[in-house]
C-alpha cells in the first residue's frame, strides 16, 4: 500500500514538473526531440547505403523495367547523387517510428495521464499507416503511372526518362502517399483535442471529396488521370475511416 502511494506521489510529481516547464526548457526538450530524430535517421541511411545497390536495382527500378520505360544519366557523378539521395530518403523511412515517438513524446506533457499511456500504440499504428501509404504507392500507382508515361505518344518519339527526375517521381509519390494514409491518426489526435468532431467531418463531406481530388492531382505526376483515380478511391475510404475512428475517439472523450 506504502509503495503505491509512493508511486502515485511520483508521478504526481512528474506530471507537475511537466506543467511547469518554462519555455526554454520546451525549447530545449524540442531540441533533443530534434536530435534523437536525426540520430535515428542517419542510422538508417546507413544501414540503407550498406544495400543500396538492393535498393535501387532490385526495388526503385522494377516498375520502370516492369513499364518498359528507358532510363539515362544525364549528368556527370549523378548517379553517386543518387545514391546519396536513396540513401536519405530511406533513412527518413526506417526511422519513421522513431520519429514518430518522438513527436509524440514532445506533446505528451500536454496529454492527460490516461492517454500517454497509449503513445506506443499510436507510434506503432501511424508507422503501420505509414508503410500502408508507401506499399500501395510502389504496387498500384507508379506501375500505372510509369506505363501510361512510357507508352504516351506517337512512336516515331522515343520516351527516354532522366533517372534524377525519375527517381524524383518514385520518391516524392511513395513520400507522399505514405502521410496521406496518416488521416485516420490525424482525425483521432484532432478529435482528442476537441478540435474536429465526426459531425464536423459528416457535413462536409462531399468539400471534403472536391479536396481529396485536387489532392490527388496535385499528388500525382503528369496529367494521368488514372493515377489520380487510383489514389482518390483509396483517400476517400480513408475519409471515411477517419469519419468513424473521430466517433470513437469522441465516445472515449
Amino acid at each position: 500500500m506504502a509503495e503505491t502511494e509512493k508511486l502515485e506521489e511520483e508521478l504526481n510529481h512528474n506530471e507537475a514538473h511537466q506543467a511547469e516547464m518554462t519555455f526554454l526548457e520546451h525549447l530545449e526538450e524540442l531540441r533533443w526531440r530534434i536530435i534523437y530524430s536525426l540520430a535515428g535517421l542517419i542510422i538508417g541511411a546507413v544501414v540503407c547505403w550498406i544495400f543500396i545497390d538492393y535498393l535501387i536495382d532490385v526495388i526503385l527500378l522494377k516498375p520502370a523495367r516492369d513499364s518498359g520505360a528507358i532510363l539515362q544519366n544525364l549528368r556527370p557523378f549523378g548517379q553517386l547523387f543518387l545514391y546519396v539521395q536513396v540513401a536519405i530518403m530511406g533513412g527518413i523511412v526506417l526511422s519513421i517510428p522513431n520519429i514518430f515517438y518522438q513527436f509524440w513524446k514532445f506533446i505528451s506533457p500536454a496529454l492527460r495521464k490516461q492517454e500517454r499511456r497509449y503513445i506506443s500504440l499510436i507510434v506503432i499504428y501511424s508507422s503501420l499507416c505509414f508503410l500502408a501509404g508507401i506499399f500501395f504507392a510502389y504496387y498500384a500507382m507508379l506501375p500505372l503511372t510509369l506505363k501510361f508515361a512510357a507508352q504516351f505518344g506517337s512512336a516515331e518519339i522515343a520516351n527516354q526518362f532522366a533517372i534524377d527526375e525519375y527517381l524524383s517521381i518514385i520518391i516524392s509519390v511513395m513520400l507522399a502517399a505514405g502521410f496521406v494514409f496518416e488521416l485516420p491518426m490525424i482525425s483521432f489526435f484532432l478529435t482528442k483535442l476537441g478540435i474536429l468532431t465526426p459531425a464536423f467531418m459528416r457535413k462536409y463531406r462531399k468539400h471534403s471529396i472536391v479536396a481529396i481530388l485536387i489532392l490527388a492531382a496535385f499528388l500525382t505526376p503528369g496529367t494521368d488521370p488514372v493515377s489520380q483515380i487510383v489514389l482518390a478511391v483509396p483517400l476517400v475510404l480513408l475519409y471515411e475511416v477517419s469519419i468513424f475512428i473521430s466517433k470513437l475517439a469522441a465516445k472515449k472523450k
